[in-house]
């Protein structure tokens, strides 16, 4: 089971979103220059479906988007409250930061509308340098990953 530690409303993870960002302990990936390292720790509360429910109904209207900030320990459990979302309301759009370099091997996308993908490399930076190994992905209706990292370089297309 997956812990969160907390969570807060942003408008910066994900382009176009009001998103409710909820940050998952025990985060396997421990990237050099981390700028969450206390994510490391398996600590915070149980991110169950009841936890999941009581933070959509807080929030209720003012959200167009969920997005888990880890849970790479276990990607099965976030498919799992990724799909619980949509069961509540399918007005919530579903993102996914994942520090691993590609998804994981049997992960259903269809359950999410973006899934950013790459650890963090200081050298590179993170999504809003031109030179980050990291990118944030829109799911579309096939399955088909879009790359729309361009939106964190101040731009809204893609430079050449």
């Amino acid at each position: 089971m997956l812990k969160f530690f907390n969570y807060d409303i942003v408008f910066s993870e994900i382009p176009n979103e009001v998103t409710l960002a909820i940050n998952i302990s025990g985060c396997p990936n421990h990237c050099a220059g981390c700028h969450s390292p206390w994510l490391w720790k398996d600590e915070g509360e149980l991110l169950s479906e009841s936890a999941l429910m009581s933070l959509i109904h807080e929030y209720g209207d003012s959200i167009t988007c969920i997005c888990f900030m880890g849970g790479d320990a276990d990607s099965k459990e976030i498919e799992r409250l990724a799909l619980y979302v949509h069961s509540l309301s399918h007005d919530i759009s579903v993102g996914w930061y994942s520090g691993r370099s590609e998804i994981p091997s049997g992960l259903n996308i269809s359950f999410f509308q973006y899934i950013k993908l790459g650890g963090y490399r200081e050298d590179l930076g993170g999504l809003q340098s031109k030179r980050t190994n990291q990118r944030l992905y829109k799911i579309g209706k096939n399955n088909e990953m879009e790359d729309i990292t361009y939106y964190f370089w101040g731009k809204t297309i893609k430079s050449e």
